[in-house]
């Protein structure tokens, strides 16, 4: 008992420690920003500037003014040059000059504000933890991964998410899938028995880094150290929410993590962020899909080429980002399987990345330039284990075995291998020199034909 407490203290003190207060301390004690009034009525003043504007005035004149305490502040307009603008403000008992834009913020730099007053606190801030914490900021990123806040966050989640796998016997290759295997062969397993040993987790992402403006008091994910400011004072993941220094960021591993709670919409968002959310995979809208296509019309005629109402097609994208949970009723409420294949191929022509990578399709054209056949299918299979990353890879295999299928019913859907190459090789396989027509209009015939072999051979390919 006493050895559970233990344990239980180590471990509340560890995390008490991963969160590091001292810039917060230090940005407490940064100058506050005092306006200095203008005394005298100044007719043409900008609309957007108040009683801190004094008009044409001198860097002599503004040093005079601002003498006294660190934080004083005004606004004057160039005596050279008409309707330039300048912040001068006292800091470290200097008065330092910035020109100052406005196109319905305030701004300086990079961050755009409301006010000057807002500004001036912003700049402050940044200006003296950069002072007296210079050494220290410049050394906060130099940490081990497996050190920060968000890997030891994470670790005992994902141990008894392993642990899960590995006592119900189904997750044998979890190591394996790390080191770069791109799957586990399904012959003789069924769909859901497949889904179930993949661990989409471990499925490498990149971050989506934007900009951010935090409320409250923000900390870094990596460092642990607090992000000082008042607007955009770090960067965060838009698909799992990760805070981070700018700096910081660029040392953040490709382990993202998407969480449904930051992921609003289905089309558009990249396959690895959907798979990683729902923790499927393959995103779930190719496999409703598939299966609504295969249970309504393999034999329908021009499948795929045909298409549906647009109409038809957008209120079904419309109903699914609404409501995903309600995407079997959505579908029942279609009597049209144009429609649906439409949905399919609306869905991967918004993949940023499409589906055949741009990283990898260079790798799939020099794998046709073989011969004989057997080389370009053995070619091919390098590349789609090497160069395509696994929720693509596994989102591939699923949709290619479907094609085959379909393929199977031309003599009545009319849609053979080639025929249904020709019609998806745009939106699977997007050329990458988009703007280059002489080798675009080349690049579509070996698309094609890279399409057409790895649905004809796909037992091969993906064996």
């Amino acid at each position: 008992m006493s050895s559970n407490v233990n344990l239980a203290d180590i471990e509340a003190t560890k995390l008490e420690t991963l969160w590091k207060h001292d810039l917060y301390t230090l940005q407490l004690k940064a100058p506050k920003p005092k306006r200095v009034v203008c005394q005298t009525y100044i007719p043409d003043r900008p609309p957007h500037y108040g009683r801190e504007f004094h008009g044409k005035i001198t860097r002599e004149e503004a040093n005079k003014l601002l003498s006294g305490e660190d934080g004083r502040y005004l606004v004057r307009e160039s005596v050279r040059a008409q309707h330039q603008y300048t912040l001068s403000l006292r800091f470290e008992k200097q008065t330092k000059h910035f020109r100052l834009y406005y196109d319905g913020k305030h701004f300086v730099g990079d961050k755009r504000f409301d006010t000057v007053h807002d500004l001036v606190a912003d700049g402050l801030i940044i200006m003296y933890l950069e002072t007296h914490a210079r050494d220290y900021i410049a050394s906060m990123s130099n940490v081990a991964y497996e050190e920060t806040p968000h890997y030891t966050l994470q670790k005992s989640h994902k141990l008894q998410k392993k642990k899960f796998f590995k006592d119900q016997g189904e997750l044998t290759k979890i190591d394996d899938l790390r080191n770069g295997i791109k799957r586990i062969d399904i012959h003789d397993i069924d769909d859901e028995v497949y889904d179930d040993v993949i661990d989409v987790q471990m499925f490498e992402k990149k971050h989506v880094f934007k900009s951010h403006n935090y409320m409250g008091l923000p900390f870094c994910d990596y460092c642990g150290n607090f992000m000082w400011g008042l607007l955009a004072q770090g960067l965060k993941c838009e698909d799992c929410g990760f805070n981070a220094h700018r700096k910081c960021s660029e040392k953040v591993p490709n382990d993202c993590c998407p969480d449904l709670k930051h992921i609003h919409r289905i089309f558009g968002i990249d396959l690895t962020a959907v798979v990683k959310a729902c923790n499927t995979v393959r995103p779930f809208i190719i496999d409703i899909c598939v299966k609504e296509i295969e249970n309504r019309g393999l034999n329908t005629e021009g499948l795929y080429r045909v298409s549906g109402l647009s109409d038809d097609v957008e209120a079904i994208k419309v109903a699914l980002e609404r409501d995903w949970d309600k995407a079997e009723q959505v579908f029942k409420t279609c009597d049209d399987v144009h429609v649906i294949t439409g949905v399919l191929k609306m869905y991967l022509r918004s993949l940023p990345i499409p589906l055949i990578t741009f990283d990898a399709y260079p790798h799939f054209l020099a794998a046709l330039k073989k011969n004989p056949l057997d080389e370009k299918i053995s070619g091919l299979k390098d590349v789609i284990s090497t160069y395509l990353p696994p929720a693509h890879y596994q989102s591939l295999q699923y949709l290619i075995a479907h094609l085959e299928r379909v393929s199977q019913h031309a003599s009545e859907n009319l849609m053979s291998a080639h025929n249904i190459s020709t019609v998806l090789c745009p939106t699977l396989m997007r050329t990458p020199n988009i703007g280059l027509k002489p080798f675009q209009m080349n690049s579509w015939d070996q698309e094609i034909q890279v399409l057409e072999i790895l649905i004809k051979h796909h037992s091969k390919i993906f064996k």
